[in-house]
């Protein structure tokens, strides 16, 4: 493929941005694990790297631990490599990046992280700034994507230099926010890979680890004092200006800041520090900056690093004295309602500004009807939670996972859902919780509720499987329904273990979900199909009774169906109608079936044609038989009925 010297600009998100940085800075392997805001990255890498015609290592893994350690290993062969996650799934990963920081790397190695104030799709707020200062890793911080893709060669250099682990910590508005970028030439880093025997460090022991954590303190100490010069990171912007106020922010509080005082004309009046890298702390650099101002504003999402970390706070507004809020997103109507208050309070304003928020406040008081999010029409997640809502019964316990499945919490069929793979530990937990009142006798077996649980496909791989093995061995009792749709939906339509698809598009290995259940010592599997929720219902009956037999045990039930988005041709044409005298307007289709193309009318519920995907679904939600088929079924025009393999009663 040939390549053009000419100038190359493209309009690519911030996620998009740091995947042409990889290209560009000479990574030979990017691993990952998707989860919004950080699914566009890897996608971007493949295609760059296709584009430039560059060899390199790129997969989806079943979890951030798995990418993490297979990313560090190829770093001390001394290839250049980087591992994408989001915020919580540097949780899973923590226990590598801990170590990996003692013992250290070899070829560069590239941590992006995506944080997601707010939070928009996450279970928790969390600020990876703050896991780094942790694990002793260097955190760089962009406020835009050109800067973050800059980042990306920057954190190499520091890597390489110090051999340490550098995390590139994107947050929300920077992953998703869009801008030009002038593409760069990928500059080759050839290497061939060397793996240096040397135990004493890869396989160090705890005294060995003492004398690592000494180094791993003296390289942060030369990284802060680089961080303090490196004007690419940390900088001055007005420092001659005057010395009544002095803002510090970094990440995107300091895009938001800047845009707001230049709609004010004050972008050229205000002192400000800005830190495009918050640890190692550069603690000399913010000990002047403090020095020269009387009053300080410190700007940084999602929670106190540099707060935490300053010598003294007396002349410091931010979130630890309320100025800032102490939870949510720092978007422009937040930061300009800050800005506003303290420059009013300090004498750079004379009136408050208008921050955007002012038509909120009666907005809120119509108290118009929200509608919460819902499973797609047609999604086969609602056909199975409509027959686990119907076995299981209102006294039935329902433990869920992560995933667009969550979601089944609208139809009664969601009592939990913390993190991943937690549906089934929890499940175990709950069962034996209630086995307890057995063993006391103030419980009989068939007054413990039924517990079903379920979990995604992409997730059980992800976190399910130690959670099950434990369930297996200590004999809980439950039903695990491992909702297979073939695709990781929620993030972005990522390939699964069991689709055997791979990022590339090649097609790997497909790791059967019954076969992986059997090794774990199940012995009471079945595979249906839940479009055919009357199938559906049977198999789960008899399920739960396998979990109260005597001799039973756990039971797992996998619901395969392709996602009707991912596999629009798998949707089966089952047209239904509303017999009006029928209906009378209980709720129950609406608010335990949850589909939107179903509302209601003035004397019977209403189907509207332009969401309804005449899945056909909703035929059982229905008590009273008002909703029925419209005719005999058969294909919808231009597409191919096909039943999923492994269809059973």
């Amino acid at each position: 493929m040939e390549r053009s010297n000419e100038v190359r600009t493209l309009a690519l998100l911030g996620n998009e941005a740091m995947g042409r940085g990889l290209v560009e800075a000479g990574c030979h392997m990017a691993l990952a694990y998707p989860g919004t805001p950080s699914s566009e990255v890897l996608p971007a890498v493949l295609r760059f790297a296709h584009q430039e015609a560059i060899t390199m290592h790129i997969e989806w893994c079943a979890n951030e631990k798995v990418a993490f350690e297979q990313a560090l290993s190829a770093s001390y062969c001394g290839l250049r490599t980087a591992v994408i996650m989001k915020q919580v799934g540097l949780n899973v990963a923590a226990d590598p990046l801990l170590s990996a920081a003692y013992i250290g790397v070899t070829g560069g190695f590239v941590v992006i992280v995506a944080d997601d104030p707010g939070p928009t799709s996450s279970q928790t707020e969390q600020d990876t700034r703050l896991f780094a200062h942790f694990a002793k890793v260097p955190v760089l911080d962009p406020s835009t994507p050109d800067e973050a893709r800059n980042m990306v060669g920057i954190a190499f250099e520091i890597s390489e230099r110090h051999q340490l682990p550098v995390i590139i910590r994107s947050a929300l508005r920077v992953c998703h926010g869009r801008q030009d970028i002038q593409l760069r030439e990928p500059v080759p880093v050839p290497r061939k890979a060397n793996f240096p025997r040397e135990p004493s460090r890869w396989a160090a022991t705890p005294r060995h680890r003492f004398q690592q954590h000494l180094a791993l303190n003296r390289k942060l100490e030369a990284i802060s004092r680089e961080m303090e010069r490196d004007t690419r990171l940390n900088h001055m912007l007005n420092a001659g200006a005057s010395p009544e106020v002095g803002i510090v922010a970094g990440g995107v509080p300091f895009a938001v800041l800047m845009d707001l005082l230049r709609r004010h004309g004050l972008h050229e009046s205000i002192p400000i520090l800005k830190l495009g890298a918050s640890f190692p702390f550069p603690a000399e650099l913010l000990r002047d900056f403090l020095s020269a101002h009387r009053h300080i504003l410190v700007l940084e999402e999602t929670d106190q690093l540099v707060e935490l970390l300053l010598d003294q706070r007396q002349a410091v507004s931010g979130r630890h004295d309320g100025t800032v809020p102490r939870e949510g997103e720092l978007d422009a109507a937040v930061v300009g309602g800050i800005l506003s208050d303290f420059f009013l309070r300090h004498g750079i304003i004379g009136e408050p500004w208008n921050t955007g928020q002012e038509p909120a406040a009666p907005l809120a008081s119509l108290e118009l009807p929200t509608r919460p999010p819902t499973l797609c029409p047609g999604c086969p997640h609602r056909a199975s939670f409509l027959a686990i809502r119907r076995v299981g019964g209102a006294r039935g316990i329902y433990p869920s996972d992560i995933g667009c499945y969550t979601l089944g919490v609208n139809m009664g069929a969601v009592d939990t859902a913390h993190d991943m793979g937690a549906s089934i530990s929890m499940a175990a937990g709950f069962y034996h919780a209630h086995a307890l009142d057995l063993a006391q006798g103030t419980r009989k077996p068939r007054q413990i509720p039924r517990i079903l649980a379920t979990i995604g496909d992409s997730t059980f791989y992800h976190a399910g499987l130690p959670a099950l093995a434990d369930a297996v061995y200590s004999d809980a009792r439950f039903t695990l329904v491992i909702l297979d749709n073939r695709v990781t939906a929620m993030t972005g339509m990522q390939p699964t273990l069991p689709s055997g698809d791979r990022v590339s598009g090649a097609v790997g290995r497909s790791i059967s979900l019954q076969e992986t259940c059997q090794g774990l010592g199940v012995r009471w599997i079945r595979t249906v199909d839940p479009d055919d929720v009357s199938s559906m219902i049977k198999t789960l009956r008899r399920a739960v009774a396998h979990n109260q037999a005597p001799e039973g045990g756990i039971a797992v039930v996998i619901a395969r169906r392709p996602c009707v988005i991912h596999q629009p041709d798998s949707l089966e044409y089952k047209p239904v109608k509303v017999e009006p005298e029928r209906c009378n307007l209980c709720g129950l289709c609406i608010d335990y079936f949850g589909c939107p193309a179903i509302s209601a009318g003035e004397h019977a519920i209403v189907i509207d044609p332009a969401i309804c995907v005449d899945c056909g679904q909703c035929v059982h939600a229905c008590a009273r038989k008002a909703i029925i088929p419209a005719s005999d079924g058969g294909t919808r025009q231009g597409a191919t009925t096909r039943r999923p393999e492994g269809r059973s009663a």
